[in-house]
């Protein structure tokens, strides 16, 4: 089976590519960087080197797929939201004209916790719209949307933090406990959707481990040699001015701190509870030992 899948050699694409090689899968792999053509050859793929952004381009890369694995780039926080969004549509129309001219019938999309939400959600509001836009698809077109919930390297975004202050702190936190997951996990649940029957449409969850915030900051803390770590939680304003030294854009940290507070209330995974996710395997406190690494450098 021909599979396209995106992403590059990122946190996901990469073990999932290693899986699908594993399984006999024809893999092309799309990267806007042509530094990563070796790496992708050398894992015994084919490289498809262009931009999200050319839809000819990619009319090319899914000639002849099966299945096509489409995610779209993190954001660039110091882009206003309204340029994130603009740019979100732009490729994942580009994607639409792929499938439709490769006449490819089933597609993987990576969304997000938060995207069965119409507002709300902050930053998240991207993966609503985007889902949208797919689902404008022809009905012959299975899809099926991964819905991951928060990662667990968001984490290391922190650790300046920690090493300034000795503590976490953001607009979200206590003693809730609220789903994570595993980059690892997610490549282990895409691959399991790449490879089992269609069925029109579909949306799965993915989780590795649901903790509260305090739990995090001990497990991190252990690991890093300040086990008494706290994670404190500091006001939307608070957090709302950190991001703007931080250098975001304004409607980007706006979007942000509604998206933290969504966490916080518990709003954001009002759905996420209705669902049996797929259930990963990688822990917290696996994780914290790549944190400490990262965090010791």
């Amino acid at each position: 089976m021909k599979v396209i899948l995106t992403g590059s050699t990122g946190h996901i694409s990469k073990p999932l590519a290693v899986e699908l090689i594993e399984k006999e899968q024809q893999l092309t792999v799309i990267s806007s960087k042509a530094e990563k053509q070796k790496e992708i050859e050398n894992l015994g793929a084919t490289a498809a080197i262009g931009s999200l952004y050319d839809a000819n381009f990619l009319k090319a890369a899914f000639a002849g797929a099966d299945v096509a694995y489409c995610m779209v780039p993190p954001p660039e926080f110091h882009q206003p939201l309204q340029k994130i969004l603009d740019g979100y549509v732009n490729i994942v129309e580009n994607y639409k004209e792929a499938i439709m001219h490769a006449g490819v019938k089933k597609v993987v999309i990576l969304s997000t916790v938060g995207a069965h939400m119409d507002k709300g959600n902050g930053l998240l509001c991207y993966a609503n719209l985007i889902e949208k836009l797919y689902n404008r698809l022809p009905k012959e077109v299975h899809i099926k949307t991964m819905r991951p919930v928060g990662f667990y390297y968001n984490l290391l975004a922190f650790i300046p933090q920690i090493k300034r202050q000795g503590q976490i702190a953001s607009n979200y936190g206590g003693n809730v406990s609220k789903p994570w997951v595993s980059p690892k996990d997610i490549a282990a649940a895409i691959a399991e959707a790449i490879l089992s029957p269609f069925k029109t449409r579909e949306i799965k969850y993915i989780s590795s481990e649901e903790l509260t915030c305090n739990q995090i900051a001990r497990i991190l803390g252990v690991e890093i040699g300040q086990p008494d770590l706290r994670w404190n939680i500091m006001t939307d304003e608070q957090m709302l001015s950190n991001f703007k030294q931080m250098g975001m854009d304004s409607t980007t940290a706006e979007a942000m701190v509604e998206m933290n507070a969504s966490m916080n209330s518990g709003i954001l995974y009002e759905d996420y509870q209705r669902h049996e996710p797929y259930r990963g395997k990688v822990t917290m406190a696996e994780f914290a030992k790549q944190f400490a690494q990262i965090f010791n450098q």
